[in-house]
C-alpha cells in the first residue's frame, strides 16, 4: 500500500469537487460537449495567464507539439533540435509533424538542453524545442541569440506558471505546447493540451489543423486531423486554472523543505534552480551517486510512492534507432537516467509526509553507499 503517492490527485480533486460538479451539470444540460463555452473560455483564461493573445485547446500534449510544428509550415525533414533527456513525446511529436529528431545534450547541473551543444548542431536545424523540465524554463534568452530566424516551439508541458526572468513560460518563442494529463500541474480528469502563442496566423493554423483543417462545417481549407478539447476537461481546467497560483506556491514551500531536509544526505544531491527561473516543481528529482534502483525500491516497500522518470534517455529507445546514436553519444542525459529519482510533492504535501520521505530516502541511500 502507498501510504505517501508520489501525486496525490483525491487532494486536489477535494478542492474542486464542487464547483467541477456544477460544471458537469451546466455541460450535461446543454449537451454542448466540444467546443462548448467553457472551452473558449478557457482558452481566453489561459492565454491570459501564459502572458499571450491566443490558446486553443487539444486533445492531448502530444498532439498540441505536433499542431504548433505543422502550423509553422517548416521544410518537410527538416531538424527540430530538442534535448535527449525528455519525454518521448517530445520527438514523437516531430516525427508525426514530418520532421527529424536532432538531439543535444544537457547541462550537467540543470539538466535542460545546453545552448553550446545546440550551437554545434544550427547548420541541421530549422526549429529549436525546447524543453521546460520538471518545472523551470530552458536557457531561452541564450536559444534566442542562437536561433536567429529559426523558430523556437517551447514545449511548456512540465511548465504551467513558471517563469524566467519574470516572463511567463509560453510567452518566449513563436509558439508553445502543454499537456494537461492529469499529474501535470495543471491537470485534466484525462487528457488535454493546448498551443499557446501571440501569432494570430499561428493560432488559427493551429485550430483549423486540429479541426480537420475546417473552419466551416464541410469546407476543408487544409490537410488536418481531429484534436480537440473536450468541454468537460474544461470545466476541471477553469477550476484548477483559479487555484494554479496558490498551489504553484505552495510546491515552491514544499521543495524548499525537501531542500533543508535532503540537503546534507552524502550520495544524494538535490535539484538545482537556473538563475533567473521561478520554479513550479512539477517533479523533484533529487540525483542518487550509488544504487538508485535498491533506494527506490526501498522507498516503495516503505509506503512511498517514488517514481523514475525517463529511465531511458531517447537516443536510446528503440522506436529512436534510426537516428543512430550510439551509447555515450549523450553522457550527461544518461548520467541523469540512471541516477534520478523523484520524491512525492505535490501541493498538499504535508510537513510530516516529506520528513518520513526524507527519513526513509536517507537510510536507504546510506545503505546503497
Amino acid at each position: 500500500m502507498t501510504d505517501i503517492p508520489l501525486v496525490d490527485l483525491h487532494a486536489a480533486h477535494a478542492e474542486i469537487a464542487e464547483e467541477v460538479r456544477e460544471g458537469f451539470d451546466r455541460v450535461l444540460a446543454s449537451g454542448a460537449y466540444i467546443k462548448g463555452p467553457d472551452v473558449t473560455a478557457f482558452e481566453r483564461e489561459y492565454a491570459a495567464f501564459s502572458g499571450v493573445r491566443h490558446a486553443v485547446g487539444t486533445a492531448n500534449g502530444t498532439d498540441a507539439l505536433e499542431l504548433a510544428l505543422r502550423a509553422l509550415d517548416l521544410p518537410a525533414g527538416g531538424g527540430v533540435v530538442l534535448p535527449a533527456n525528455t519525454f518521448v513525446a517530445t520527438a514523437e511529436a516531430v516525427v508525426r509533424a514530418g520532421l527529424r529528431p536532432v538531439l543535444v545534450d544537457v547541462d550537467e547541473e540543470h539538466l535542460l538542453i545546453d545552448p553550446a551543444r545546440v550551437a554545434e548542431v544550427l547548420p541541421d536545424a530549422v526549429a529549436l524545442a525546447p524543453v521546460h523540465l520538471n518545472g523551470q524554463l530552458a536557457p531561452m534568452e541564450a536559444l534566442l541569440e542562437l536561433a536567429g530566424d529559426r523558430p523556437l516551439v517551447e514545449d511548456g508541458a512540465q511548465s504551467q506558471g513558471a517563469r524566467r526572468h519574470g516572463r511567463p513560460s509560453g510567452s518566449w518563442g513563436r509558439i508553445a505546447a502543454t499537456s494537461f494529463y492529469p499529474g501535470k500541474n495543471l491537470g485534466a480528469y484525462g487528457d488535454a493540451g493546448a498551443v499557446v502563442t501571440d501569432d494570430e496566423d499561428l493560432a488559427t493554423a493551429v485550430r483549423l489543423i486540429g479541426d480537420h483543417g475546417s473552419g466551416r462545417k464541410y469546407v476543408h481549407e487544409r490537410f488536418g486531423f481531429n484534436s480537440r478539447m473536450d468541454t468537460l476537461q474544461a470545466v476541471v481546467l477553469r477550476a484548477k486554472l483559479r487555484r494554479l497560483p496558490d498551489w504553484n506556491e505552495a510546491r515552491r514551500a514544499a521543495a524548499e523543505r525537501y531542500d533543508k531536509l535532503l540537503g546534507g544526505i552524502d550520495g544524494l544531491t538535490t535539484p538545482r534552480t537556473l538563475p533567473g527561473n521561478e520554479h513550479v516543481w512539477h517533479l523533484y528529482a533529487v540525483r542518487i551517486e550509488r544504487g538508485r534502483d535498491a533506494v527506490l525500491a526501498e522507498l516503495q516497500a516503505a509506503g512511498i510512492g517514488a517514481g523514475v522518470h525517463y529511465p531511458v534517455p531517447v537516443h536510446l529507445q528503440p522506436a529512436f534507432r534510426s537516428l543512430g546514436h550510439a551509447e555515450g553519444a549523450f553522457p550527461v542525459a544518461e548520467r541523469a537516467a540512471a541516477r534520478l529519482l523523484t520524491v512525492p510533492l505535490f501541493p498538499q504535501i504535508t510537513e510530516e509526509q516529506q520528513t518520513r520521505v526524507a527519513e526513509v530516502l536517507a537510510r536507504a541511500v546510506g545503505r546503497a553507499a
